[in-house]
């Protein structure tokens, strides 16, 4: 209760000296649909793909990031054949998380491009690529490389935090040296609102010094106590009705909900995590 306090009084508070009044108390567009990354039913979707989106459809997801792309194919299937899967459950699969080699890139686009994909988002980095400085800032300019050849073919590129990014390097957080040093048109920030809220961090004092970066949002929810464990939407600490009055000024265009670790049956979970969304941005 005293994360919500604090989402509701101090930041807001800030967040009024730095930008326009107009964008602070925006509403979330009523298209847009609630989405769900598919890694929450990886367990289910190996055991039965097309039962499994029968379901998610169901439930009334409309939108779908998907977590199973490897060698120019989805979930082992054809880049159409997916596509048009999804597609006949009325539904639209629009993000993918995904890592690739550069010599990889033409086939990454070419397959996302066929899936209806819009945005790619690399959804990890290696001890390696986070060790220093130097590193970080090699990362960001390989990741305005592979942003811009996105961009070239009418895809956007975009990076999801954990909670190491904001565990210092050097005296710096790995987030800030990224969000610095990788270009606002080429490279986007898909906000981990578990993870950071984890960290210890405020996501909107980032949508306040960074607005308009966070196109995509991963939304879990935080049991209260020491431990922090991942929870349904709407069942945790985490204020999501007051969050998503900052959608503009974060610059949100997609949201997937997102369960890491489900106890108890994962189909009924997605659900209450929708059905609560559902009825704070009605």
């Amino acid at each position: 209760m005293k994360r919500r306090s604090f989402i509701k009084t101090g930041s807001a508070a800030l967040l009024a000296g730095m930008v326009a009044p107009r964008m602070l108390m925006s509403a979330v567009p009523p298209a847009l649909k609630i989405g769900l990354q598919l890694y929450s039913l990886r367990n289910e979707i190996s055991a039965d793909l097309e039962g499994s989106l029968q379901k998610i459809a169901a439930i009334g997801y409309g939108k779908l990031e998907a977590a199973g792309y490897a060698n120019g194919r989805f979930y082992g299937m054809d880049p159409r054949d997916f596509r048009a899967m999804v597609e006949n459950y009325g539904m639209q699969l629009t993000a993918s998380h995904l890592t690739f080699g550069e010599n990889e890139t033409q086939q990454v686009i070419e397959a996302h491009k066929a899936a209806g994909v819009k945005y790619l988002v690399w959804p990890w980095i290696g001890k390696e690529d986070r060790e220093s400085i130097v590193a970080l800032e090699n990362l960001a300019v390989k990741f305005n490389r592979l942003g811009s050849l996105c961009n070239e073919n009418g895809l956007f590129f975009g990076y999801h935090n954990h909670d190491f990014e904001f565990i210092p390097v050097e005296g710096r957080l790995p987030y800030d040296i990224l969000l610095e040093n990788t270009d606002p048109a080429l490279v986007f920030m898909e906000i981990d609102l578990y993870w950071i809220t984890y960290a210890g961090k405020d996501p909107l004092a980032y949508f306040g010094k960074h607005p308009g970066r966070f196109r995509l949002w991963h939304v879990k929810d935080m049991m209260a106590g020491e431990e922090r464990e991942m929870t349904e939407v709407g069942s945790g600490i985490i204020d999501y009705n007051a969050l998503f009055t900052y959608s503009e000024l974060a610059g949100m265009e997609e949201f997937f909900v997102e369960q890491d670790v489900i106890r108890g049956d994962a189909f009924e979970s997605v659900r209450k995590s929708h059905d609560y969304l559902e009825s704070i941005l009605k």
